[in-house]
């Protein structure tokens, strides 16, 4: 079976230096704020799992006017400079906005985020554009962000658009306060409710908050809202660090840490919970380690810390502090791919119960340090584990020519 795959244009050397409340959708909205209600469709029955589909980069770093679309296993391929690493962080600081993280934690660094060639306008501004759509019960809900990174890092448009109408606008209007002039879809008595948000947070984040609920423009308003919101505060950023891994570690809250330090401490918790589909990580780990593997055992220490093991099944356990580099980062990755948010260190929004949302991993580097082998069967579980619609993986890679045949990848090539 031939793997889906998109190109992304390369890099226009320029942008425009001017962000405004205009600038936030690369395309023109298909209708105001003010519009009343739209008309009921007839439509197919959609997924009701809140999950990313689109990743857009309008003027991001070194991508322009681009769209990805993200399917329930996603690989961006290219070589180095390509913009990989840059697609993933921007997916997680979309996340990190979603979570209602201030500007400053999800960019830590927001001028690199500006195109290179971007020129600042008469006030000196610069900035970057950024968007996504969530898919689930409201049908695909697109979300577009203008941020000014110079001379202050702060949000000046956004727009929450879903079914052809805006339910969210913001714009900055005066630059000598630190809030954005909002107006939000009311459908009542006024078909508008304008009110000022902070500007160096995501509106579409603090709209449950603001909006009480009372008429059917606002419960439409806030079902986009929390969508949005469900889908992007679902992603877990992975990145193995095998020399964390082999160390003992102390027990603790049982929940998977991003560089994966902790495995340990989470076996020993997941073990025991859930034991079909620990089996199924054996399984996992023996078709890609070498040697062996008829179980995973975490053994606790008499220092009150615990250690993880690989049961060779003869009486014999290899301590992992003893597996490669690659085994270790193979191990991790399993582990990730057949756990869920209740065991990933991550903000999930524990309100929503599972069966509406997606847990999304990315995962930077995904073939690092890994063999064929390791990397065709750990392409296989996530590919299987986004089948059954609970768990969608973003990652990186170098080259995917590996992943052909793999059912349910899109791969989207990138050059530099």
């Amino acid at each position: 079976m031939a793997v889906p795959s998109v190109s992304a244009e390369p890099s226009v050397p320029s942008v425009s230096a001017e962000l405004s409340a205009a600038d936030v959708s690369a395309e023109p909205p298909a209708a105001d704020v003010s519009a009343g209600t739209v008309p009921a469709r007839s439509r197919p029955p959609l997924d009701i799992r809140c999950r990313i589909t689109e990743l857009r980069l309008s003027a991001f770093a070194g991508h322009r006017r681009a769209g990805f679309p993200l399917g329930p296993v996603t690989l961006f391929a290219g070589p180095s400079g390509a913009g990989k690493t840059t697609a993933l962080a921007a997916y997680e600081a979309l996340a990190r906005l979603g979570g209602g993280a201030p500007l400053a934690e999800a960019f830590l660094d927001p001028v690199a985020c500006v195109p290179e060639r971007a020129r600042p306008d008469a006030e000196g501004r610069r900035g970057f554009r950024i968007g996504c759509t969530a898919d689930g019960a409201e049908g695909p809900v697109r979300l577009d962000v203008a941020v000014q990174a110079e001379p202050d890092l702060r949000i000046v448009g956004e727009r929450l658009t879903a079914r052809g109408v805006v339910l969210l606008e913001t714009a900055l209007r005066d630059p000598g306060r630190r809030t954005v002039q909002a107006a939000w879809h009311t459908a009542g008595s006024a078909p508008v409710t304008r009110a000022p948000l902070p500007d160096d947070r995501l509106g579409t984040a603090l709209l449950p908050l603001r909006v009480a609920g009372k008429t059917d423009g606002q419960r439409r308003v806030l079902a986009a809202a929390e969508q949005m919101v469900v889908a992007l505060r679902s992603v877990f950023p992975c990145d193995p660090r095998p020399e964390r891994m082999r160390v003992p570690v102390p027990t603790g809250s049982g929940r998977l840490l991003p560089g994966c330090d902790n495995l340990a401490d989470v076996l020993w918790r997941t073990r025991a919970e859930c034991a079909r589909r620990h089996g199924r990580l054996v399984e996992v780990l023996h078709a890609g380690c070498a040697g062996r593997v008829a179980d995973l055992v975490a053994e606790p220490l008499t220092d009150g810390t615990v250690r993880a093991l690989l049961d060779r099944g003869d009486g014999f356990r290899t301590d992992v502090a003893r597996l490669g580099d690659g085994e270790l980062r193979y191990l991790a990755l399993a582990l990730v791919l057949l756990t869920g948010p209740g065991v990933l260190a991550m903000d999930a929004p524990g309100e929503v119960p599972d069966a509406l949302r997606t847990l999304t991993v990315l995962a930077d580097g995904f073939d690092r340090g890994l063999d064929p082998g390791q990397r065709r069967e750990l392409l296989r579980t996530a590919a299987g584990m986004g089948e059954r619609g609970h768990i969608r993986c973003v990652a990186a890679v170098s080259d995917a020519s590996w992943s052909a045949g793999t059912p349910g990848v899109t791969v989207v090539h990138l050059n530099p």
